[in-house]
């Protein structure tokens, strides 16, 4: 597939990354000079200098034999503009990164959708969601759902009482045959791997499980987790994500933001009419125990300053908050930030770069999403007819190293993927998939 990315900062970068590992022809556009030097000196990809909304610059990067084009440069209407000239010059898909509420509106949607452009795609609005999806999930460092629900992928962090630690998968997996999980992937000490039987538990691996909805509660008491109920809600920064959360929440939980900058709090009480706005610094810990954190639930800070959101989560750990989710921008902090106490690490960019990702894969791929905590992608495939994955029964396919499947969505009905359970078209089946396989693994399905 021929690739062109218009941006080359951290949402482009991580994208061309992973899109570099799928033997994509990918070429990066960006004004700025300096910044593509470094991208040559890390890889082979071709580059040009040169403003994307530039018609010549786009004919210079072959855009009507672009089977993509994807624009993530900070300012919206450069993207936007990028993406309506590059379809009119040929290309075969447009992806525009927008960052206002009023471009993703309906109407703005059928506006653009008539100008030629096929996807928006907003960091501040899939990051909102999924800090919504994490307070759903409260024990859980990650949590993605599948068909509303019907398949729930959870991130498990195993502690020292997890009743697993110390068990094989398969002494686990026999002995607690009637819950319906399946453990997919295992991070230790950095390290990612799909176990087999033999693999055994130990306390503090990071494990990816999916499961049902029913099973969740039992689930979670083999991992020494307990759930709980989110009543009470803190954020730090008021900003899009931190006010997007609260608009989504404040009907039904207690919402407290701190914000610093003035006028955005007039903005934040003008836009919300159930939270409670407080202009002040949330790194003053009296002020913190001023406003009750000791009686929060939940602990959410996503300011623009990842040292700020790593701090606080951290006073508010202290302060014995249940929950905490910090927006980390810098993605080599990811893995520290986990491994010092805070619940869940969210990169919007990250988030981003993910969702994008799916448009460069087959039509039969549903969703695709990047794991934070790990080197790894969940994509959701739907079968075609005929397609080699229903040759066999799972447990007799060739399902390539680094990949393995762990739930099968039918209608109505889920699956646990185990056992003889034979795949149909039409069915609706979730992966998980190290980055290097994920081709190999696509051909499967089509």
């Amino acid at each position: 597939m021929n690739v062109i990315i218009a941006g080359d900062g951290e949402v482009g970068m991580h994208l061309a990354e992973a899109l570099e590992r799928s033997d994509h022809n990918i070429t990066i556009v960006d004004p700025h000079k300096e910044l593509l030097k470094m991208v040559e000196s890390h890889s082979d990809l071709m580059t040009i200098t040169g403003d994307s909304t530039s018609i010549k610059v786009l004919q210079q990067a072959n855009v009507k034999k672009a089977d993509l084009v994807i624009a993530v440069l900070h300012d919206e209407r450069t993207n936007l503009l990028t993406g309506i000239l590059a379809k009119k010059l040929g290309a075969k898909k447009v992806i525009v990164r927008v960052n206002t509420m009023e471009n993703l509106s309906k109407e703005s949607w059928r506006i653009y959708q008539d100008l030629g452009i096929d996807g928006l795609v907003s960091p501040e609005d899939i990051a909102a969601q999924e800090i919504i999806n994490l307070l759903r999930q409260n024990v859980a460092t990650e949590a993605h759902d599948f068909a509303g629900g019907k398949l729930e992928l959870l991130m498990i962090k195993l502690e020292s009482n997890a009743i697993v630690v110390g068990k094989t998968l398969e002494e686990v997996s026999e002995k607690y045959k009637h819950i319906d999980f399946r453990a997919l992937a295992i991070n230790r000490r950095q390290n990612t791997f799909i176990p087999k039987h033999d693999d055994i538990f130990h306390e503090g691996d990071l494990v990816y499980v999916i499961t049902k909805p029913h099973a969740i509660k039992e689930l979670m008491q083999l991992s020494g987790k307990i759930r709980f109920n989110i009543h009470n809600v803190m954020i730090v920064g008021g900003g899009r994500i931190g006010k997007m959360t609260a608009k989504r929440l404040e009907n039904d939980m207690n919402i407290k933001i701190f914000e610093m900058d003035k006028e955005r709090c007039i903005d934040l009480t003008n836009d919300l009419s159930d939270t409670m706005i407080i202009n002040a610094d949330a790194r003053n810990v009296d002020l913190l125990e001023e406003e009750d954190i000791k009686n929060m639930d939940a602990f959410i800070a996503v300011t623009e300053n990842t040292e700020t959101n790593i701090l606080t989560c951290l006073q508010a750990k202290a302060f014995g908050v249940k929950k905490t989710i910090a927006m980390v921008e810098n993605i080599d902090y990811i893995d520290i930030s986990q491994n010092i106490g805070i619940d869940t690490i969210i990169n919007k960019k990250l988030i981003a770069a993910s969702y994008m990702v799916r448009y460069t894969l087959g039509g039969n791929v549903s969703s695709l999403k990047c794991l934070s905590g790990i080197d790894a992608d969940i994509v959701e495939f739907v079968v075609r007819d005929g397609a080699a994955v229903t040759d066999k029964p799972i447990n007799k396919l060739d399902i390539p190293e680094g990949a393995v499947i762990g739930g099968v969505i039918r209608g109505e009905d889920s699956y646990i993927a185990t056992g003889n359970l034979q795949i149909q078209a039409e069915d609706r089946v979730v992966v998980l998939v190290l980055p290097k396989t994920i081709q190999e693994v696509e051909k499967l399905f089509r």
